[in-house]
């Protein structure tokens, strides 16, 4: 077993979210906590480091105003920050963390600053969807 994955999976379930996919080969947990929001959420074990990402919602049109608001409301996030994937089109939440120094409150930080800008901003962040 690899003892980082046990790790992360371990802060995972002492934090009471719900695994509901995990592939230790590929170092991959996927977990969900309702109450917060949370679904779907990805973290990816790849040794030296944990990426943290949260499929947000998909850009329709691209246009300089949908980007410009994200990157103003990346300000506000305390832990990680919108980002893009490869194609351009998926707005994604990530973070990532040193697994050396790892501990139960940074990796709770970053779900918390998740849930907060999710429910801080869902209104607008839906708005933002449609366009």
């Amino acid at each position: 077993m690899d003892e980082k994955f046990q790790k992360v999976k371990g802060y995972l379930l002492e934090l009471n979210h719900e695994i509901t996919y995990e592939n230790e080969e590929d170092g991959v947990l996927m977990v969900k906590k309702e109450e917060s929001g949370i679904n779907n959420l990805v973290l990816g074990v790849a040794d030296p480091i944990l990426v943290v990402e949260q499929y947000i919602f998909k850009v329709k049109n691209g246009s300089s105003d949908t980007y410009k608001r994200l990157l103003q409301m990346n300000r506000d996030i305390i832990h990680g920050a919108f980002t893009l994937d490869e194609s351009g089109e998926k707005v994604l939440f990530r973070n990532t963390h040193e697994l050396e120094n790892l501990d139960l409150n940074e990796l709770e930080a970053t779900i918390n600053s998740l849930a907060l800008l999710l429910s801080e901003n869902s209104r607008e962040i839906l708005q933002l969807s449609k366009k």
